[in-house]
């Protein structure tokens, strides 16, 4: 049974598993944290949000990109990745506490476009940076 678990197929099929499964907790994490519900906003047709939840998509892979390319363990690259999303989500409660102007949920409910994209550019640099210290 051990030579099992050393096969590369199985070993990426369960990298990818477990990549997929954090992603959708951590996206489910971000649903909770904003004032609206991303997938009945895509379906309206919210462009905004849409770009906003893509950038949020694009960020966790990034950072599960770095933390399967330099861990060996499941474990370890489980931890690396959280620890990246946590700091992706504290990114994003600083890009909301930067505009206190307006309210960032709110102008992507209403499908303000300009910030919608700017959340999606903030979610991808900043996984490119997280991703960037995972490696290091």
């Amino acid at each position: 049974m051990n030579g099992f678990w050393e096969n590369e197929l199985v070993v990426h099929a369960a990298i990818y598993s477990v990549a997929i499964l954090c992603t959708i907790v951590f996206l489910a994490v971000f649903e909770a944290v904003t004032k609206y519900n991303d997938w009945e906003e895509i379906q309206k047709g919210n462009l905004s949000v849409a770009m906003a939840t893509g950038g949020k998509i694009f960020g966790i892979a990034n950072i599960f990109r770095h933390s399967i390319m330099h861990n060996d363990s499941l474990i370890v690259m489980v931890g690396w990745g959280t620890f990246g999303f946590l700091l992706l989500l504290g990114g994003y409660f600083l890009f909301e506490f930067l505009t206190p102007k307006f309210n960032i949920d709110e102008e992507i409910e209403k499908d303000n476009r300009a910030v919608g994209f700017l959340a999606m550019v903030i979610s991808i640099g900043l996984s490119y940076v997280i991703g960037a210290g995972i490696s290091y």
